[in-house]
C-alpha cells in the first residue's frame, strides 16, 4: 500500500495539514473495498481528488471512471443521463441511449453535488445502491449494473434531510464512509505552499518570472478568510501573475486583490441598510404621532361637550367607546396614554355663569380645560389611593372599580411609589 505522502505527490495534493492527511489516509483504506463513500466539504476544497484516489487504488482501476456533476444537469434529463432511455420515451428520444450506470459497469461513478439530485432520481439511485438494479426511462425491463459509487456534496445533508430535500435512507447508504476535507482557512500553514505552487505553474504557462510574496504579504494571505477555498486562491495567484509588473508582491499590493478587503463595498451596503431601516422606523413614528394627535383632538371635543352639557353621565355613556380608545386599557399597545380615574369625578367642571356673554363662556371653558388637564395626575393619584384604601389594598377589586386593567394599576402604583 502506498504511503499518504506518495499518494499526495502522485495526485498533486499540496499541504501537510493533519485533517487533510487523515482524509487521504481514509481514501487509501477504503479503496480496495466496494464501500460507498461520501466526500463532504465546502466548495473549492478539492473534493474531486478523493474519488480519483479511491478508483486508482481499487480493483476497478482498469474499468471506467465517470464524473457526473449532478447540479449541472437539468432535472428533466438527469434520469436519462444516469440510467439511459428507450427510443420514443420522450420528445426528442430518437434512439436508445445507454446511461452512465450502464456504461460504467465494472468501474466507478463519481456523483458530484449529489445533494442537488431531484427526489425522483434519489429513489432510482437508492435502488442501484441496494441491489444494483435500474430501469431505463421509457422501459419496463430491469437491468443490472456493477458500479462503485463515490458521491460528494457541499450541502449540509442533515439540514437538507430536515427540509425534505434529501432522502434520509439514501444519505445513510451513500455515507457508509464519510471523508471530510477541511476548508483552506483551517489550513493556514498550507496556504503559502499552495500559492507558490500556483505561481510557479502560471509562470511556466505564461513564460514570465515567478511572483514572490513579501513576509507581510504572506501574513495577510494566511489571515484572509478564503470563502472560495483553493479555487479562489488559484484564481488570485493567476491574476497577480498576469497583471503585476513588479514580481515582488507586498501586502499593500496583495490587499487590492482580496475581495472585501480592498473595497468599501460592505460599508456601503451596511449604510444603505441602516438608511432603509431608519426610513421604515420614521414612517411608523409619523403614524403613531398622527394617531396621538387625533386622540387628543377627540379628547378636547369630549371635554367641551361635557362642559357645555349638564348631563355628564349621558355624554360619558354616548362616548364610552371613544373614552376607552383614548385611555387604552389594554397594555399591549406600545404607545399609551395615562388612564384617568372615573370620568364622572375627573371631568366634573362647573358650569359658566348664565349672565356671561357667548365669547366669555368659551374663553372661560378654555381656561378651565387647561387647569383640569394640568391637575389630572393629582386627581388620578388621589382616586387610586382612595380605591386601594376602600378595598384594603386588593388591586384586582380596585382596578375593576377604576375601570382599568390590573396590570395598568400595578404600573400606576409603581409609578407613584404607593
Amino acid at each position: 500500500m502506498e504511503s499518504v505522502q506518495a499518494i499526495k505527490q502522485r495526485f498533486g495534493i499540496i499541504g501537510n495539514d493533519p485533517k487533510l492527511n487523515r482524509a487521504v489516509e481514509k481514501a487509501i483504506q477504503v479503496a480496495p473495498t466496494d464501500i460507498s463513500v461520501l466526500v463532504t466539504g465546502e466548495s473549492g476544497v478539492g473534493k474531486e481528488s478523493i474519488p480519483k484516489i479511491i478508483h486508482s487504488l481499487s480493483h476497478r482501476k482498469h474499468g471506467k471512471y465517470i464524473a457526473v456533476n449532478c447540479g449541472a444537469i437539468p432535472e428533466g434529463t438527469i434520469d436519462s443521463e444516469l440510467f439511459g432511455h428507450e427510443k420514443g420515451a420522450f420528445t426528442g428520444a430518437t434512439q436508445t441511449r445507454n446511461g452512465y450506470f450502464e456504461v460504467a459497469s465494472g468501474g466507478t461513478i463519481f456523483l458530484d453535488e449529489v445533494g442537488e439530485l431531484p427526489l425522483t432520481t434519489q429513489v432510482r439511485l437508492l435502488r442501484v445502491l441496494e441491489n444494483g438494479e435500474f430501469i431505463k426511462v421509457g422501459s419496463s425491463k430491469v437491468q443490472k449494473t456493477d458500479v462503485r459509487i463515490v458521491a460528494a456534496t457541499n450541502v449540509n445533508m442533515f439540514d437538507a434531510i430536515k427540509k425534505g430535500k434529501f432522502r434520509e435512507d439514501l444519505y445513510y447508504r451513500l455515507s457508509t464512509v464519510e471523508i471530510l476535507l477541511p476548508p483552506l482557512r483551517n489550513r493556514k500553514a498550507d496556504i503559502h505552499l499552495l500559492f507558490r505552487k500556483f505561481a510557479s505553474d502560471f509562470a511556466t504557462k505564461y513564460k514570465m518570472p515567478t511572483i514572490r510574496l513579501t513576509d507581510d504579504a504572506v501574513a495577510l494571505l494566511e489571515k484572509y478568510h478564503w470563502s472560495g477555498n483553493i479555487r479562489q486562491l488559484r484564481n488570485i495567484a493567476e491574476q497577480i501573475s498576469v497583471l503585476e509588473q513588479d514580481r515582488s508582491i507586498s501586502a499593500a499590493r496583495l490587499h487590492g486583490y482580496l475581495p472585501n478587503m480592498g473595497s468599501n463595498l460592505p460599508a456601503v451596503i451596511s449604510s444603505d441598510k441602516k438608511e432603509s431601516d431608519f426610513s421604515n422606523e420614521r414612517e411608523i413614528l409619523y403614524k403613531v404621532l398622527f394617531d396621538m394627535k387625533g386622540d387628543l383632538n377627540d379628547l378636547k371635543k369630549l371635554t367641551m361637550e361635557l362642559m357645555q352639557s349638564g348631563n355628564t353621565q349621558q355624554v360619558q355613556k354616548d362616548n364610552e367607546g371613544l373614552i376607552r380608545k383614548i385611555y387604552r386599557e389594554e397594555d399591549k399597545e406600545e404607545v399609551r396614554f395615562e388612564e384617568p380615574a372615573a370620568p364622572t369625578e375627573v371631568l366634573q367642571i362647573p358650569s359658566a355663569p348664565t349672565h356671561q356673554k357667548e365669547e366669555d363662556k368659551y374663553h372661560f371653558a378654555e381656561e378651565i380645560e387647561e387647569e383640569e388637564t394640568l391637575s389630572l395626575h393629582d386627581k388620578e393619584l388621589e382616586l387610586i389611593k382612595k380605591s386601594l384604601e376602600r378595598h384594603r389594598g386588593k388591586r384586582k377589586a380596585a382596578a375593576e372599580e377604576l375601570g382599568i386593567s390590573e396590570r395598568t394599576l400595578y404600573r400606576k402604583i409603581k409609578q407613584y411609589d404607593l
